[in-house]
Protein backbone atom coordinates (compact mmCIF):
# COMPACT_ATOMS: atom_id res chain seq x y z
CA UNK A 1 0.00 0.00 0.00
CA UNK A 2 3.18 2.06 0.65
CA UNK A 3 4.29 1.88 -2.54
CA UNK A 4 1.68 2.82 -4.26
CA UNK A 5 1.18 6.44 -2.62
CA UNK A 6 3.99 8.17 -4.92
CA UNK A 7 1.46 7.40 -7.85
CA UNK A 8 -1.01 9.18 -6.21
CA UNK A 9 0.44 12.53 -5.31
CA UNK A 10 2.12 12.10 -9.01
CA UNK A 11 -1.82 12.00 -10.28
CA UNK A 12 -3.23 14.99 -8.23
CA UNK A 13 0.02 16.87 -9.67
CA UNK A 14 -0.85 16.10 -13.16
CA UNK A 15 -4.68 17.10 -12.23
CA UNK A 16 -3.65 20.34 -10.42
CA UNK A 17 -1.19 21.46 -14.03
CA UNK A 18 -3.95 20.43 -16.81
CA UNK A 19 -6.48 22.28 -14.48
CA UNK A 20 -4.12 25.22 -14.23
CA UNK A 21 -3.83 25.05 -17.93
CA UNK A 22 -7.50 24.29 -18.16
CA UNK A 23 -7.78 27.45 -16.08
CA UNK A 24 -5.43 30.14 -18.47
CA UNK A 25 -7.16 28.03 -21.77
CA UNK A 26 -10.36 29.97 -20.07
CA UNK A 27 -9.16 33.21 -19.20
CA UNK A 28 -7.46 33.67 -22.91
CA UNK A 29 -10.64 32.46 -24.47
CA UNK A 30 -12.44 35.12 -22.29
CA UNK A 31 -9.80 38.03 -22.77
CA UNK A 32 -9.83 37.26 -26.61
CA UNK A 33 -13.38 37.50 -26.31
CA UNK A 34 -13.66 40.63 -24.71
CA UNK A 35 -11.49 42.40 -27.60
CA UNK A 36 -14.50 41.17 -30.13
CA UNK A 37 -18.51 42.50 -30.04
CA UNK A 38 -20.11 40.61 -27.26
CA UNK A 39 -22.42 37.76 -28.58
CA UNK A 40 -25.60 39.79 -27.58
CA UNK A 41 -24.70 41.67 -30.37
CA UNK A 42 -24.79 38.58 -33.27
CA UNK A 43 -23.23 40.04 -36.33
CA UNK A 44 -23.73 44.21 -35.53
CA UNK A 45 -20.58 46.33 -34.74
CA UNK A 46 -22.26 49.03 -32.49
CA UNK A 47 -20.63 52.91 -32.78
CA UNK A 48 -21.86 55.55 -30.23
CA UNK A 49 -20.55 58.56 -28.35
CA UNK A 50 -21.10 57.49 -24.82
CA UNK A 51 -19.02 54.53 -24.73
CA UNK A 52 -21.63 51.82 -24.94
CA UNK A 53 -20.36 51.06 -28.36
CA UNK A 54 -17.86 48.51 -29.12
CA UNK A 55 -16.44 51.87 -30.93
CA UNK A 56 -17.14 54.96 -29.43
CA UNK A 57 -16.61 58.40 -31.22
CA UNK A 58 -16.01 61.57 -29.69
CA UNK A 59 -17.62 64.11 -31.81
CA UNK A 60 -14.88 65.52 -33.59
CA UNK A 61 -13.27 63.26 -37.09
CA UNK A 62 -15.77 60.49 -35.65
CA UNK A 63 -15.02 59.02 -39.15
CA UNK A 64 -11.87 57.36 -37.78
CA UNK A 65 -13.78 55.18 -35.68
CA UNK A 66 -16.65 54.47 -37.71
CA UNK A 67 -14.21 53.53 -40.60
CA UNK A 68 -12.13 51.01 -37.71
CA UNK A 69 -15.34 49.32 -37.25
CA UNK A 70 -16.15 49.21 -41.42
CA UNK A 71 -12.74 47.88 -41.54
CA UNK A 72 -13.34 45.60 -38.84
CA UNK A 73 -16.49 43.86 -40.31
CA UNK A 74 -14.59 43.79 -43.81
CA UNK A 75 -12.25 41.62 -42.46
CA UNK A 76 -14.51 39.12 -40.17
CA UNK A 77 -16.86 37.20 -42.85
CA UNK A 78 -19.36 36.02 -39.48
CA UNK A 79 -19.87 40.11 -39.32
CA UNK A 80 -22.71 41.86 -41.54
CA UNK A 81 -23.59 45.38 -39.82
CA UNK A 82 -22.09 48.75 -38.38
CA UNK A 83 -24.71 50.21 -36.33
CA UNK A 84 -24.29 53.81 -35.93
CA UNK A 85 -26.46 54.36 -31.99
CA UNK A 86 -28.51 57.22 -31.63
CA UNK A 87 -29.37 59.89 -30.65
CA UNK A 88 -25.58 60.93 -31.97
CA UNK A 89 -24.13 63.34 -34.14
CA UNK A 90 -21.17 61.93 -35.86
CA UNK A 91 -18.92 64.95 -37.26
CA UNK A 92 -16.64 63.46 -40.16
CA UNK A 93 -14.02 65.64 -41.32
CA UNK A 94 -13.17 62.55 -44.43
CA UNK A 95 -14.68 60.37 -46.39
CA UNK A 96 -16.81 56.92 -44.65
CA UNK A 97 -15.48 53.98 -46.34
CA UNK A 98 -17.67 50.68 -47.01
CA UNK A 99 -16.47 47.50 -47.66
CA UNK A 100 -18.43 44.35 -49.36
CA UNK A 101 -21.38 42.37 -47.87
CA UNK A 102 -21.22 45.27 -45.51
CA UNK A 103 -24.75 46.74 -43.72
CA UNK A 104 -24.39 50.61 -42.76
CA UNK A 105 -27.37 51.38 -40.48
CA UNK A 106 -28.47 53.20 -37.24
CA UNK A 107 -31.09 54.84 -35.26
CA UNK A 108 -33.48 57.38 -36.71
CA UNK A 109 -31.33 59.83 -34.44
CA UNK A 110 -28.15 58.75 -35.02
CA UNK A 111 -26.93 61.72 -37.81
CA UNK A 112 -23.60 61.57 -39.89
CA UNK A 113 -22.49 65.40 -40.12
CA UNK A 114 -20.25 67.24 -42.29
CA UNK A 115 -17.89 69.62 -40.42
CA UNK A 116 -18.01 73.06 -40.74
CA UNK A 117 -15.97 74.44 -43.71
CA UNK A 118 -14.44 70.98 -44.35
CA UNK A 119 -12.64 72.12 -47.45
CA UNK A 120 -12.67 69.21 -49.60
CA UNK A 121 -11.87 68.73 -53.13
CA UNK A 122 -14.18 68.21 -55.75
CA UNK A 123 -15.98 64.57 -56.15
CA UNK A 124 -15.07 63.59 -52.07
CA UNK A 125 -18.00 62.10 -50.94
CA UNK A 126 -18.91 61.94 -47.44
CA UNK A 127 -19.72 58.44 -47.76
CA UNK A 128 -18.17 55.70 -50.92
CA UNK A 129 -16.63 52.46 -51.35
CA UNK A 130 -13.64 51.23 -49.48
CA UNK A 131 -11.64 49.63 -53.07
CA UNK A 132 -11.06 52.65 -55.39
CA UNK A 133 -12.30 49.70 -57.75
CA UNK A 134 -15.40 48.75 -56.63
CA UNK A 135 -16.85 47.21 -54.27
CA UNK A 136 -20.36 45.24 -53.72
CA UNK A 137 -23.96 44.25 -52.18
CA UNK A 138 -23.43 47.23 -50.12
CA UNK A 139 -27.30 48.29 -47.71
CA UNK A 140 -27.05 51.83 -45.98
CA UNK A 141 -30.27 52.77 -44.11
CA UNK A 142 -32.36 53.88 -41.16
CA UNK A 143 -30.05 57.21 -40.35
CA UNK A 144 -29.62 60.84 -41.36
CA UNK A 145 -27.15 62.58 -43.57
CA UNK A 146 -26.74 66.57 -42.58
CA UNK A 147 -24.65 67.79 -45.55
CA UNK A 148 -24.37 70.69 -42.98
CA UNK A 149 -24.59 73.02 -46.70
CA UNK A 150 -24.84 76.78 -44.76
CA UNK A 151 -21.75 76.32 -42.88
CA UNK A 152 -19.62 75.48 -46.13
CA UNK A 153 -21.66 77.92 -48.07
CA UNK A 154 -18.18 79.27 -49.56
CA UNK A 155 -18.63 76.52 -52.46
CA UNK A 156 -21.48 76.29 -54.94
CA UNK A 157 -23.90 73.67 -55.02
CA UNK A 158 -24.27 71.32 -57.96
CA UNK A 159 -20.54 71.25 -58.84
CA UNK A 160 -19.70 67.92 -57.49
CA UNK A 161 -18.45 69.47 -53.67
CA UNK A 162 -19.74 66.99 -50.62
CA UNK A 163 -21.94 64.21 -52.24
CA UNK A 164 -23.43 62.53 -49.62
CA UNK A 165 -22.82 58.86 -51.45
CA UNK A 166 -20.95 58.04 -54.21
CA UNK A 167 -20.32 54.45 -55.56
CA UNK A 168 -18.22 53.53 -58.90
CA UNK A 169 -18.02 50.22 -60.39
CA UNK A 170 -20.14 48.99 -57.45
CA UNK A 171 -22.59 46.63 -57.61
CA UNK A 172 -25.99 45.65 -55.47
CA UNK A 173 -26.22 48.73 -53.66
CA UNK A 174 -29.23 49.73 -51.76
CA UNK A 175 -30.02 52.98 -49.73
CA UNK A 176 -33.36 52.97 -47.76
CA UNK A 177 -35.05 54.43 -45.14
CA UNK A 178 -32.65 57.51 -45.15
CA UNK A 179 -32.97 61.19 -43.94
CA UNK A 180 -31.10 62.96 -46.27
CA UNK A 181 -30.60 66.94 -46.26
CA UNK A 182 -28.61 70.25 -47.18
CA UNK A 183 -26.16 69.39 -49.07
CA UNK A 184 -23.80 70.90 -51.82
CA UNK A 185 -24.04 67.97 -54.25
CA UNK A 186 -25.91 64.38 -54.69
CA UNK A 187 -27.87 62.36 -52.41
CA UNK A 188 -26.79 58.96 -54.25
CA UNK A 189 -24.54 59.30 -57.17
CA UNK A 190 -23.62 55.92 -59.20
CA UNK A 191 -21.11 55.23 -62.10
CA UNK A 192 -20.68 52.46 -64.00
CA UNK A 193 -22.51 50.84 -61.41
CA UNK A 194 -25.67 48.15 -61.60
CA UNK A 195 -28.11 46.91 -59.51
CA UNK A 196 -29.42 49.96 -57.32
CA UNK A 197 -32.13 49.99 -55.17
CA UNK A 198 -33.09 53.79 -53.84
CA UNK A 199 -36.47 53.79 -51.85
CA UNK A 200 -38.42 55.02 -48.58
CA UNK A 201 -36.19 57.94 -48.16
CA UNK A 202 -36.88 61.51 -47.14
CA UNK A 203 -34.68 63.58 -49.01
CA UNK A 204 -34.89 67.70 -48.35
CA UNK A 205 -33.00 70.46 -50.44
CA UNK A 206 -29.98 68.92 -51.39
CA UNK A 207 -27.24 70.15 -54.12
CA UNK A 208 -27.99 68.67 -56.92
CA UNK A 209 -30.05 65.63 -57.73
CA UNK A 210 -31.34 63.50 -54.83
CA UNK A 211 -30.90 60.23 -57.38
CA UNK A 212 -27.98 60.25 -60.04
CA UNK A 213 -27.66 57.56 -62.33
CA UNK A 214 -24.50 57.86 -64.92
CA UNK A 215 -23.99 54.74 -67.25
CA UNK A 216 -25.62 52.38 -63.94
CA UNK A 217 -28.07 50.19 -65.32
CA UNK A 218 -30.89 48.25 -63.80
CA UNK A 219 -31.69 51.18 -61.22
CA UNK A 220 -35.45 50.89 -59.11
CA UNK A 221 -36.67 54.14 -57.20
CA UNK A 222 -39.51 53.94 -55.10
CA UNK A 223 -41.88 55.54 -52.28
CA UNK A 224 -39.25 58.14 -51.84
CA UNK A 225 -39.85 61.87 -50.85
CA UNK A 226 -38.01 64.74 -52.23
CA UNK A 227 -37.76 68.43 -52.32
CA UNK A 228 -35.51 69.47 -54.41
CA UNK A 229 -33.51 72.62 -54.49
CA UNK A 230 -31.09 72.95 -57.27
CA UNK A 231 -31.47 69.99 -59.88
CA UNK A 232 -33.59 67.27 -60.30
CA UNK A 233 -35.28 64.40 -57.65
CA UNK A 234 -34.58 61.31 -60.01
CA UNK A 235 -31.91 61.62 -63.08
CA UNK A 236 -30.93 59.16 -65.33
CA UNK A 237 -27.96 59.80 -67.76
CA UNK A 238 -27.59 57.07 -70.54
CA UNK A 239 -28.85 54.22 -68.13
CA UNK A 240 -31.25 51.59 -69.24
CA UNK A 241 -33.50 49.35 -67.11
CA UNK A 242 -34.93 51.74 -64.96
CA UNK A 243 -38.30 51.83 -62.96
CA UNK A 244 -39.37 54.93 -61.10
CA UNK A 245 -42.60 54.42 -59.31
CA UNK A 246 -44.56 55.83 -56.25
CA UNK A 247 -42.36 58.52 -55.21
CA UNK A 248 -43.60 61.90 -54.18
CA UNK A 249 -41.22 64.65 -55.72
CA UNK A 250 -41.68 68.89 -55.77
CA UNK A 251 -39.94 71.73 -54.99
CA UNK A 252 -40.13 75.37 -53.03
CA UNK A 253 -39.03 77.70 -55.74
CA UNK A 254 -36.04 76.10 -56.60
CA UNK A 255 -34.25 73.52 -58.94
CA UNK A 256 -35.10 71.66 -61.89
CA UNK A 257 -37.05 68.79 -63.28
CA UNK A 258 -39.09 66.57 -60.63
CA UNK A 259 -37.60 63.24 -63.06
CA UNK A 260 -34.87 63.83 -65.83
CA UNK A 261 -33.84 61.67 -68.65
CA UNK A 262 -30.69 62.41 -70.73
CA UNK A 263 -29.07 60.05 -73.75
CA UNK A 264 -26.10 61.48 -74.87
CA UNK A 265 -23.80 58.36 -76.10
CA UNK A 266 -24.59 56.47 -79.33
CA UNK A 267 -23.41 53.64 -77.99
CA UNK A 268 -26.22 53.22 -74.71
CA UNK A 269 -29.48 52.06 -75.51
CA UNK A 270 -32.09 53.24 -73.29
CA UNK A 271 -35.23 51.47 -74.47
CA UNK A 272 -36.48 49.95 -71.15
CA UNK A 273 -37.91 52.78 -68.89
CA UNK A 274 -40.84 52.94 -66.41
CA UNK A 275 -41.73 55.95 -64.66
CA UNK A 276 -45.46 55.31 -62.89
CA UNK A 277 -47.70 56.06 -59.94
CA UNK A 278 -45.48 59.12 -58.84
CA UNK A 279 -46.80 62.27 -57.79
CA UNK A 280 -44.63 65.40 -58.95
CA UNK A 281 -46.54 68.45 -57.11
CA UNK A 282 -45.47 72.35 -57.96
CA UNK A 283 -41.64 71.47 -59.30
CA UNK A 284 -39.36 74.51 -60.46
CA UNK A 285 -39.09 73.08 -63.97
CA UNK A 286 -40.84 69.85 -65.91
CA UNK A 287 -42.35 67.52 -63.70
CA UNK A 288 -40.87 65.20 -66.28
CA UNK A 289 -37.99 66.25 -68.58
CA UNK A 290 -36.51 63.56 -71.68
CA UNK A 291 -34.10 65.10 -73.38
CA UNK A 292 -31.59 64.54 -75.86
CA UNK A 293 -27.83 65.90 -74.50
CA UNK A 294 -24.66 67.24 -76.26
CA UNK A 295 -23.36 67.53 -79.95
CA UNK A 296 -23.27 63.80 -80.69
CA UNK A 297 -26.61 62.08 -82.82
CA UNK A 298 -27.53 58.65 -81.95
CA UNK A 299 -29.79 56.42 -83.63
CA UNK A 300 -33.15 56.99 -82.85
CA UNK A 301 -34.15 53.24 -81.76
CA UNK A 302 -31.36 54.04 -79.03
CA UNK A 303 -33.51 55.85 -77.04
CA UNK A 304 -37.09 54.83 -77.03
CA UNK A 305 -39.96 52.76 -76.02
CA UNK A 306 -39.73 54.96 -72.27
CA UNK A 307 -43.33 54.32 -70.68
CA UNK A 308 -44.77 57.41 -68.49
CA UNK A 309 -48.24 55.87 -67.07
CA UNK A 310 -50.57 56.30 -63.91
CA UNK A 311 -48.28 59.31 -62.89
CA UNK A 312 -50.11 62.97 -61.49
CA UNK A 313 -49.15 66.44 -61.95
CA UNK A 314 -50.09 69.11 -60.12
CA UNK A 315 -49.01 73.10 -60.96
CA UNK A 316 -45.29 71.45 -62.09
CA UNK A 317 -43.46 74.37 -63.60
CA UNK A 318 -43.70 76.96 -61.36
CA UNK A 319 -40.72 78.71 -62.47
CA UNK A 320 -41.32 81.96 -64.63
CA UNK A 321 -38.10 82.06 -65.84
CA UNK A 322 -37.39 78.32 -67.44
CA UNK A 323 -38.12 76.98 -70.60
CA UNK A 324 -38.19 73.69 -69.26
CA UNK A 325 -41.79 74.42 -67.22
CA UNK A 326 -44.31 72.35 -67.85
CA UNK A 327 -45.94 68.68 -67.39
CA UNK A 328 -43.37 66.45 -69.17
CA UNK A 329 -41.17 68.62 -71.83
CA UNK A 330 -38.92 66.08 -74.19
CA UNK A 331 -36.95 65.70 -77.30
CA UNK A 332 -34.98 62.92 -78.53
CA UNK A 333 -37.08 60.04 -77.75
CA UNK A 334 -38.60 57.69 -79.96
CA UNK A 335 -41.76 56.33 -79.34
CA UNK A 336 -42.59 57.50 -75.80
CA UNK A 337 -46.09 56.33 -74.80
CA UNK A 338 -47.63 58.58 -72.44
CA UNK A 339 -51.22 57.72 -70.70
CA UNK A 340 -53.31 57.11 -68.29
CA UNK A 341 -51.63 60.65 -66.37
CA UNK A 342 -53.45 63.55 -64.27
CA UNK A 343 -52.11 66.62 -65.37
CA UNK A 344 -53.88 69.72 -63.59
CA UNK A 345 -52.34 73.22 -63.44
CA UNK A 346 -49.39 72.82 -65.00
CA UNK A 347 -47.53 76.16 -66.31
CA UNK A 348 -46.92 76.62 -69.71
CA UNK A 349 -48.42 72.96 -71.17
CA UNK A 350 -48.77 69.70 -70.45
CA UNK A 351 -47.00 67.77 -72.44
CA UNK A 352 -44.24 69.46 -74.87
CA UNK A 353 -41.96 68.80 -77.88
CA UNK A 354 -38.93 71.28 -76.96
CA UNK A 355 -35.28 71.88 -77.20
CA UNK A 356 -34.64 73.94 -73.96
CA UNK A 357 -30.95 74.82 -75.58
CA UNK A 358 -28.39 73.77 -78.05
CA UNK A 359 -26.72 71.36 -75.36
CA UNK A 360 -30.01 70.03 -74.38
CA UNK A 361 -31.03 69.01 -78.22
CA UNK A 362 -31.59 65.68 -80.10
CA UNK A 363 -29.94 65.90 -83.56
CA UNK A 364 -32.27 63.10 -85.89
CA UNK A 365 -35.79 63.89 -87.16
CA UNK A 366 -38.85 61.64 -87.02
CA UNK A 367 -39.23 61.11 -83.57
CA UNK A 368 -42.85 60.51 -82.37
CA UNK A 369 -44.57 60.51 -78.98
CA UNK A 370 -48.39 58.89 -78.57
CA UNK A 371 -50.58 60.55 -75.89
CA UNK A 372 -53.52 58.93 -74.83
CA UNK A 373 -56.26 58.45 -72.46
CA UNK A 374 -54.97 61.54 -69.80
CA UNK A 375 -56.17 64.16 -68.02
CA UNK A 376 -54.87 67.50 -68.45
CA UNK A 377 -57.21 70.53 -67.24
CA UNK A 378 -56.33 73.65 -66.08
CA UNK A 379 -53.04 74.39 -68.07
CA UNK A 380 -51.78 78.08 -67.10
CA UNK A 381 -49.74 80.46 -68.98
CA UNK A 382 -45.80 80.54 -68.53
CA UNK A 383 -44.13 84.12 -68.82
CA UNK A 384 -41.68 81.78 -71.44
CA UNK A 385 -42.31 77.92 -71.30
CA UNK A 386 -46.34 79.09 -73.18
CA UNK A 387 -49.26 79.92 -72.69
CA UNK A 388 -50.94 77.03 -71.60
CA UNK A 389 -51.53 74.44 -73.44
CA UNK A 390 -52.71 70.60 -73.00
CA UNK A 391 -49.96 70.15 -75.89
CA UNK A 392 -47.40 71.74 -77.52
CA UNK A 393 -45.03 70.86 -80.40
CA UNK A 394 -42.49 73.49 -81.02
CA UNK A 395 -40.25 70.96 -83.23
CA UNK A 396 -43.47 70.13 -85.46
CA UNK A 397 -40.22 69.69 -87.72
CA UNK A 398 -38.53 66.86 -86.27
CA UNK A 399 -40.99 65.35 -83.94
CA UNK A 400 -44.96 64.73 -83.62
CA UNK A 401 -47.57 63.42 -81.37
CA UNK A 402 -50.05 60.72 -81.73
CA UNK A 403 -53.09 61.40 -79.63
CA UNK A 404 -56.18 59.38 -79.09
CA UNK A 405 -58.42 59.50 -75.83
CA UNK A 406 -57.29 62.02 -73.97
CA UNK A 407 -59.79 64.46 -71.59
CA UNK A 408 -59.02 68.17 -72.13
CA UNK A 409 -60.47 71.02 -70.09
CA UNK A 410 -59.80 74.86 -69.22
CA UNK A 411 -56.43 74.86 -70.63
CA UNK A 412 -55.75 78.47 -70.68
CA UNK A 413 -54.08 78.57 -74.22
CA UNK A 414 -56.16 76.45 -75.86
CA UNK A 415 -55.90 72.72 -76.22
CA UNK A 416 -53.00 72.31 -79.10
CA UNK A 417 -49.84 74.34 -80.66
CA UNK A 418 -48.52 72.97 -83.64
CA UNK A 419 -49.93 69.57 -83.12
CA UNK A 420 -50.85 69.14 -86.76
CA UNK A 421 -54.77 67.40 -86.84
CA UNK A 422 -57.05 68.69 -84.35
CA UNK A 423 -58.36 65.06 -84.72
CA UNK A 424 -62.23 64.54 -83.71
CA UNK A 425 -63.98 66.46 -80.91
CA UNK A 426 -67.09 64.42 -79.69
CA UNK A 427 -69.03 65.07 -76.52
CA UNK A 428 -70.07 62.11 -74.97
CA UNK A 429 -73.67 62.93 -74.03
CA UNK A 430 -74.02 59.97 -71.71
CA UNK A 431 -72.14 61.76 -68.85
CA UNK A 432 -73.60 64.96 -69.38
CA UNK A 433 -77.11 63.49 -68.67
CA UNK A 434 -76.36 61.38 -66.08
CA UNK A 435 -74.81 64.94 -64.03
CA UNK A 436 -78.02 66.50 -64.85
CA UNK A 437 -79.71 63.72 -62.89
CA UNK A 438 -77.53 63.61 -60.20
CA UNK A 439 -76.38 60.30 -60.78
CA UNK A 440 -73.27 58.91 -60.43
CA UNK A 441 -70.17 58.14 -62.62
CA UNK A 442 -69.73 54.36 -63.50
CA UNK A 443 -66.57 52.65 -64.40
CA UNK A 444 -67.19 52.65 -67.81
CA UNK A 445 -65.78 56.60 -67.41
CA UNK A 446 -63.15 56.73 -69.75
CA UNK A 447 -60.42 58.13 -68.08
CA UNK A 448 -61.17 56.30 -64.55
CA UNK A 449 -57.36 55.37 -64.57
CA UNK A 450 -56.46 58.54 -65.02
CA UNK A 451 -58.83 59.62 -62.01
CA UNK A 452 -56.41 57.33 -59.60
CA UNK A 453 -53.35 58.27 -60.79
CA UNK A 454 -50.29 59.02 -58.53
CA UNK A 455 -49.38 57.23 -54.85
CA UNK A 456 -52.30 57.40 -52.08
CA UNK A 457 -50.42 60.12 -50.64
CA UNK A 458 -52.49 63.50 -49.38
CA UNK A 459 -51.01 66.98 -50.34
CA UNK A 460 -52.95 70.18 -50.18
CA UNK A 461 -53.97 71.54 -53.22
CA UNK A 462 -57.33 73.40 -54.26
CA UNK A 463 -57.56 71.65 -57.63
CA UNK A 464 -58.18 68.28 -56.87
CA UNK A 465 -60.97 66.88 -59.12
CA UNK A 466 -63.84 64.10 -58.89
CA UNK A 467 -65.25 63.09 -62.24
CA UNK A 468 -68.44 65.21 -61.94
CA UNK A 469 -65.90 68.40 -61.60
CA UNK A 470 -64.12 67.33 -64.47
CA UNK A 471 -67.38 67.18 -66.49
CA UNK A 472 -69.19 70.34 -64.85
CA UNK A 473 -66.33 72.32 -66.20
CA UNK A 474 -67.40 75.06 -69.08
CA UNK A 475 -65.61 73.46 -71.88
CA UNK A 476 -64.93 69.91 -72.10
CA UNK A 477 -64.14 67.88 -75.31
CA UNK A 478 -63.51 64.11 -75.61
CA UNK A 479 -60.83 63.68 -78.63
CA UNK A 480 -60.92 60.17 -79.95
Amino acid sequence: MDGKMPHKRKDRKIILIFSIILIFLVASVVLLLSNKPSESSGKIVYVSTNGSGYFNCDGSDDQVKINQALAYVAKNPQLTTVYLKGPNTYVISDSILIGNNTVLEGDSTAIIKLKDKAGWKVEKPLITQMDSAGNQDIIIRGFEIDGNHDNNSELDRGKGYYNLIYFVNSTNIQVHDMYMHDSHGDGLKTSKSSNIKFYNNSIYKLGHDALYIIYSPNVEAWNNNITCRTNSGLRVYNANHIKFHNNVINSKGEGGAGIQLQKYNPAITMDDIEICNNLLYETNAAGIWLTGYGPKEYPKDSAKDVYIHHNRFYKTGTSGSSECAGGIVLNGFQNTLIENNFFDGCYGAAIAHKEINDDFSSKASGYTTKVKNNIIVNTQPSRVAGRGYAVLNNLYDTHSFALKNNCLSNNTGGHYMYVGSRLNKEFDPRFAAQLTKNESINADFPWSEAMSAGPERPYQTDGIYTVEKILALRYFEWVI
